[in-house]
């Protein structure tokens, strides 16, 4: 499946987390996964949630700054949580952020849609081509869950989202590079309501969350509205909080518990 891969020494690793690195045509260069997998005995085909971090960021992030893999554990050991692997690969290094859509030769989508789920089944037994799919991320990672989990809804079964983008030219919110370079040959498939509207028979289970004083709590609150409008089911929450680690530290919490709720 890929011409070189790096796996961490065991040895060496810590509180259940481990890194891949990839060698990937579709970053024409090598991608990193961060990859927490509960330390349980005879687990099999166990679902897999993919976790994308925000402009800026890169894999370390949901684990270094909001220290999700502890909270899963936790979750796990007092029965809250089936055991589910998290992976939480860098969006690809582009500028600012890739905003996980592919432009400019390269193509951040599949890195995530395909060569992050094949590394990951590749490389941890307990996960296989069985296993449930989910995806969630924060901001850019919220934009990216929704789109592509909308987009690839025959892999993924739910989808949460915290303080995200909704629209593309929010993106220049964040990232210095120009609108230009994210553009889409269809231009729909830069929105979130579009494409929602778009694959309104078959979604993934859909749910979204942000803080009321968060930056994009109003461009949420116009999605929200607009989903309802559409007749599309959700689940939308506000919560006190900002655009900042320690609300979405404490809300993926919502979203694991969601996705529990959807495992086969």
């Amino acid at each position: 499946m890929f011409r070189t891969i790096e796996k961490s020494n065991p040895e060496f690793e810590s509180n259940h987390l481990s890194f891949i690195t990839v060698k990937t045509k579709n970053l024409k260069g090598r991608g990193d996964i961060c990859l927490f997998v509960p330390p349980l005995e005879g687990l099999k085909d166990i679902p897999l949630v993919i976790l994308l971090h925000g402009v800026y960021g890169s894999a370390w992030a949901w684990s270094q700054k909001g220290g999700v893999h502890l909270s899963a554990w936790e979750m796990i050991q007092n029965k809250e949580l089936e055991p589910m692997a998290i992976a939480m690969p860098s969006d690809g290094l582009w500028g600012d952020g890739s905003g996980y859509l592919p432009h400019n030769d390269y193509d951040f989508e599949k890195w995530i849609v395909e060569d992050v789920i094949n590394a990951v089944i590749e490389n941890v037994e307990a996960v296989s081509g069985k296993s449930d799919l989910f995806i969630s991320g924060l901001s850019m990672g919220g934009y990216g869950a929704l789109r592509l989990g909308i987009k690839y809804s025959d892999k993924f079964r739910a989808v949460s989202a915290h303080s995200s983008i909704t629209e593309l030219e929010q993106m220049s919110l964040f990232v210095e590079e120009s609108l230009k370079d994210y553009e889409q040959p269809n231009r729909q498939e830069e929105s979130v309501l579009e494409m929602a509207l778009n694959k309104k028979e078959h979604l993934p289970k859909l749910r979204l969350d942000c803080g009321t004083e968060d930056l994009l709590i109003n461009h949420n609150r116009f999605l929200h509205d607009q989903l309802n409008k559409a007749q599309i089911e959700h689940e939308y929450r506000e919560f006190p909080g900002g655009h900042e680690w320690t609300y979405w530290q404490k809300h993926i919490k919502d979203s694991l518990l969601f996705f529990n709720k959807f495992i086969k």
